[in-house]
């Protein structure tokens, strides 16, 4: 895995789990926290699939 992907995938875990905590505490700041990952799973998506052309 390229390692911009593996970065991504950890910003993803992580985003995943604010916007848990976020939601659990009652805040709707963890809609941002959502966006955040769908973003940064894309970007990993973006840098496997990348990868996998190049070689």
């Amino acid at each position: 895995m390229p390692r911009l992907a593996l970065y991504a995938l950890i910003v993803c875990l992580l985003a995943v789990a604010a916007a848990v905590v976020s939601f659990v505490q009652g805040s709707f700041l963890g809609i941002v926290w959502v966006l955040i990952a769908g973003l940064s799973s894309n970007m990993c998506w973006y840098y496997v699939k990348r990868r996998k052309v190049t070689g």
